[in-house]
């Protein structure tokens, strides 16, 4: 039933008229304009408009990933004006679904990249480009388990409850801990992608778990902050931290051993592909439903290969 629903939706949406097909504005919108994951998105999204003439790109995001009504003004604004089709990482799975219902319901055809919508979304964007969350996820877990052993205290820094990306990353990884070991989970806990918050609740977590053996900081800004906090309890090196996101801050924390890794997804290609399969939908052309842009464990001894450099920002 699915395949059917999907499949009627992208004859719809690709019944545009000659006029948007021809030409116009690719608005890509993401969850904020203020994180070096988002701007090398953006960086993606603009090597795909090279070379080519038909169409123009804007790259807006709220204040802050907790601004998911500003995000929705956004979506509903480039509808408003009539762009030609949307790129959009939606920062509540749920919230967002109205404002692309409306797109479809005005033939603008959308990508949804990094994050899903509910299932009252499908139907009504064309393509979902993004890290295979749950399996990045596990990915991080094996990568724990092999440092830390089968025993002890794990402690899971979150972002934001209930988006997308996040059901996937930090539910696959506590699942996988669960599953394979007798580890003992401390958290969740949100820092709602706030880098001070994330370094506050760090510091706690630190102070009332001397026993800590390891520590998992799911996007950017929270890793950013669980470092910071570990750097600044004294504790670098002693306990094995995991981060997720790859900017020049994690990728110092890696080199100087304060984290034993990071997980880094392909940002850069999800702007790039998103901005793409746009442009080949407005062509009239198919795309793929789901599109993987790949996901890589940076670490000491591989941070400089060409695999990892490739993903860096």
């Amino acid at each position: 039933m699915k395949k059917l629903i999907t499949s009627a939706m992208m004859v719809s949406a690709l019944a545009l008229s000659a006029a948007a097909a021809q030409a116009g504005e690719i608005a890509v919108i993401v969850k904020t304009t203020n994180s070096s994951f988002w701007q090398n998105v953006n960086k993606g999204a603009s090597a795909a408009m090279e070379g080519q003439s038909e169409h123009t790109m804007s790259f807006n995001g709220p204040a802050s990933e907790a601004a998911v009504n500003d995000q929705v003004n956004l979506v509903e604004n480039a509808i408003n004006r009539g762009v030609a089709g949307i790129v959009l990482a939606p920062s509540d799975p749920e919230a967002l679904v109205p404002a692309v219902k409306k797109a479809f319901e005005n033939e603008i055809p959308v990508v949804i990249i990094d994050s899903g919508l509910s299932e009252q979304g499908k139907g009504y964007y064309q393509s979902f480009l993004s890290t295979d969350n749950c399996a990045a996820g596990e990915l991080v877990a094996d990568k724990m388990l092999s440092e830390v052993g089968n025993e002890g205290k794990v402690a899971v820094m979150s972002y934001i409850a209930g988006v997308g990306s996040e059901l996937g990353r930090v539910g696959c990884f506590v699942e996988r801990i669960k599953e394979k070991s007798d580890i003992e989970i401390v958290g969740p806990l949100y820092s709602q992608s706030q880098m001070a918050t994330a370094l506050n609740q760090t510091t706690d977590v630190l102070a009332a778990n001397s026993d800590l053996k390891g520590i998992f900081g799911a996007n950017e800004p929270t890793a950013i902050g669980m470092g910071r906090a570990i750097v600044q309890a004294g504790k670098a090196g002693t306990l094995t931290a995991i981060g997720f996101d790859g900017n020049t801050d994690l990728q110092d924390f890696v080199r100087d051993g304060t984290l034993t890794g990071t997980a880094v997804q392909g940002s850069f290609q999800m702007g790039e592909m998103g901005v793409q399969t746009i442009i080949k939908l407005l062509n009239g052309e198919q795309v793929p439903e789901t599109i993987d842009t790949g996901v890589v464990l940076a670490a000491k001894d591989n941070i400089d290969s060409p695999e990892v450099q490739n993903v860096l920002y």
